[in-house]
């Protein structure tokens, strides 16, 4: 099955946010064919966001409060520090935007799924084995959905670090650690409120349907 984030799929965080319950429910969910779901080839599970506004309907739970599904962030992060991904996860869990966050611990599961995912946002790590956040950037700097990413590299590097490993691309932001959860945080709304702007924008310019032909 090919279908891709922003073809009506969501991943299970986002699916809990959406329902109110906890992942484990979601995947019990899924497991009770409640909701429909797939598997990315990094091994990620997708929902359908049909079958989640469907099961709403179904039970007469309340609506998301969320805005249009275009203006969903789908944020992709990468690293390899299992309690850094646990705290991530934590934040991302209890800020109640509508932010859809899938994680990776490989650089390499996370380029299987990342072309079908088409986040908006990537946040890697730097250090990391086998392939590290410098290698990381470089291939999928190559690729055209690159130049549509917001990235932001967590890294305990200096500049001068960064610098002897061959830098990094242009616009990267760095993040440095202990990570400032606060700094994050602003980073997502003002990342939110951009694309509610252009969100207005866009159906500003649009002609009214009561528009004279």
């Amino acid at each position: 099955m090919e279908a891709s984030a922003s073809d009506g799929f969501c991943g299970t965080s986002y699916a809990a946010k959406l329902l109110g319950v906890s992942v484990g429910t979601v995947q019990g969910l899924v497991e009770k064919n409640e909701l429909q779901a797939w598997k990315t080839q990094g091994g990620h599970r997708r929902i359908s966001l049909t079958s989640i506004y469907d099961y709403q309907r179904r039970y007469n739970l309340h609506a998301t409060p969320f805005g249009p599904e275009q203006q969903r962030l789908r944020v992709l992060v990468v690293d390899d520090d299992p309690p850094t991904r646990e705290m991530l996860q934590s934040h991302f869990q209890q800020w109640k935007g509508p932010i859809d966050v899938s994680f990776y611990a490989s650089p390499l599961d996370a380029m299987l799924d990342m072309f079908s995912l088409q986040p908006h946002v990537l946040i890697t790590d730097l250090n990391m084995p086998v392939i590290d956040g410098f290698e990381f950037l470089r291939a999928v700097g190559n690729h055209s959905l690159f130049r549509k990413l917001a990235v932001l590299v967590i890294t305990g590097l200096t500049a001068e670090q960064i610098h002897s490993r061959g830098g990094l691309p242009d616009g990267v932001q760095i993040l440095r650690k202990p990570i400032d959860l606060d700094w994050l945080k602003g980073f997502f709304d003002a990342m939110l409120s951009m694309r509610q702007m252009t969100r207005r924008s866009l159906d500003a310019s649009r002609p009214s349907d009561n528009a004279a032909v």
